[in-house]
C-alpha cells in the first residue's frame, strides 16, 4: 500500500523540511534527539498540522494543505504506540485489548493478534501487574486491533531496561514480518533500528540526509559519522546452513561462510547478521595461524577519513558491501585504497547475539 509523506513547518529554532516514502515494513525514522522524529509521526497520526503537509497512505489522502484536506485522528485509520504505554488502568489486558476493536471492526483478528504478540496468558490482568515489556506488547496489540492501514511507534523500547528490550525485540520482528502494512518507528538506538528497520530515513535537524534499504544505509561509509563511528556497522543476509556440534553455526554469505555462535534459526532459514565496523580486520594476504574462523575475500570499495586518527573502509565480499574501522596509520601501511584486493577477518565472538535476527 504505502505511505508518502510531505512535510514542512517553521519552529523557529529549526524548520522542518522533509519528504520520503515508506513502502510496507519497518521505515525507521532515525536521528539524534530534537531532530524532527516525533513532529513527523504526530503530522501522520493529525496529532499536529504542519505549515504545508500532503501524507497520503495508498490512494487516500490523510492530509493535504495545499487542497484545504486535513482528517482528524479518528478518521485516518492510524494505529499508534508510544514511549509508555498509556493502557488503561482500570481495564483487564483483555479490556485494553478489546477497547482496540472498537469501530474499525477488529474482533475478527483477535486471536491472531494474541497468538502473534504472545499475550495469552496475560489477558486477566491488569496494568499495574505487568512489566514494561508486557505492557508494550499489550498497547501494541490494541493499536493493531483498530485495524490500521498504518502503524506509528514512537520510541516503543525508551523506556525499556535492556533484558525488556530483549523480551520484546522478537515480537516486533513477528509483527514486521507478518503485517502487510508501513510502520513508522521512530528511534535513535542504533542496534533496534538495524535489527527491525527494512527501510531507514536517516533525519538530521529537521531535514532528510539519506533513506533507502536498511542495508544500503548502513553500508555507506559517509553516513557512518551520522549513525555513530562507534556503532558503525554493515547488514548482510545470509541462510543458516548448519548447525555445528562445538556449538558454532554456519552462514552462507555471498562471499563466503560465517561461522557465529548458535543462531536461532533452522538450516535453511534467512538471517541479517549486523557486523559492526571496529570488529573488522584488514590483511592484503590472507592470513595464516590465526584463530579467527571467519576469513572473507574482499575488495576496497571507497576509503572514508574523518578528522581524527581514524577511516572507514568500505568492502565488497560476494555481493555485500561491509564496513571496517582502521586507524589511518594502518591503512597507509597496507596501502589500502579503492581497488585493493584484501581480506576481512571477523572473529566469531565479536558478533552479538543482538546482531543476529531472523528474516
Amino acid at each position: 500500500m504505502g505511505l508518502s509523506v510531505g512535510i514542512g513547518h517553521d519552529f523557529g529554532r529549526f524548520a522542518l523540511d522533509m519528504a520520503f516514502e515508506a513502502p510496507d515494513g519497518v521505515t525507521a525514522l532515525f536521528g539524534q534527539s530534537g531532530a524532527g522524529k516525533t513532529s513527523v509521526v504526530n503530522a501522520v497520526a493529525g496529532l499536529f498540522r504542519p505549515d504545508r503537509a500532503r501524507i497520503v497512505v495508498g490512494d487516500r489522502v490523510l492530509g493535504d494543505t495545499d487542497k484545504g484536506v486535513w482528517l482528524p485522528p479518528h478518521r485516518r485509520g492510524i494505529g499508534y504506540v508510544f514511549q509508555d504505554a498509556r493502557l488503561f488502568p482500570h481495564m483487564s489486558v483483555l479490556g485494553n485489548l478489546s477497547y482496540g476493536t472498537r469501530g474499525r471492526g477488529g474482533r475478527g483478528d483477535f486471536a491472531r493478534v494474541v497468538e502473534m504478540l504472545g499475550l495469552g496468558d496475560l489477558t486477566g490482568r491488569r496494568p499495574r501487574d505487568l512489566s514494561g515489556g508486557e505492557k508494550q506488547r499489550v498497547a501494541i496489540g490494541r493499536a493493531l486491533l483498530s485495524r490500521p492501514e498504518v502503524l506509528l511507534m514512537d520510541e516503543p523500547l525508551a523506556s525499556l531496561d535492556t533484558a525488556r528490550r530483549a523480551e520484546i525485540l522478537p515480537y516486533l520482528e513477528r509483527l514486521r514480518d507478518e503485517m502487510r502494512m508501513p510502520i513508522l518507528y521512530v528511534s535513535h538506538a542504533v542496534e533496534e533500528v538495524a535489527r527491525l528497520a527494512t527501510t531507514v530515513v536517516l533525519i538530521d535537524a529537521g531535514q532528510v540526509v539519506a533513506t533507502g534499504a536498511a542495508e544500503d544505509v548502513f553500508a555507506d561509509p559517509d553516513l557512518a559519522p551520522r549513525l555513530g563511528l562507534a556503532e558503525a556497522g554493515a547488514l548482510l543476509t545470509g541462510t543458516v546452513t548448519a548447525h555445528h556440534a562445538d556449538g558454532l553455526s554456519e552462514i552462507a554469505l555471498s562471499g563466503g561462510s560465517l561461522f557465529l555462535p548458535r543462531v536461532d534459526a533452522a538450516p535453511g532459514g534467512r538471517v541479517r547478521v549486523r557486523i559492526e565496523a571496529q570488529d573488522v580486520i584488514l590483511s592484503r594476504d590472507r592470513p595464516d595461524g590465526l584463530s579467527a574462523l571467519n576469513i572473507l575475500p574482499a575488495e576496497v570499495v571507497a576509503v572514508k577519513q574523518g578528522e581524527g586518527p581514524g577511516v572507514i573502509v568500505q568492502l565488497r565480499t560476494g555481493e555485500d558491501l561491509i564496513l571496517a574501522r582502521l586507524t589511518r596509520r594502518s591503512a597507509e601501511a597496507l596501502a589500502i585504497r579503492p581497488g585493493t584486493a584484501c581480506h576481512a577477518v571477523v572473529k566469531s565472538v565479536a558478533v552479538a547475539r543482538g546482531n543476529v535476527t531472523r528474516l
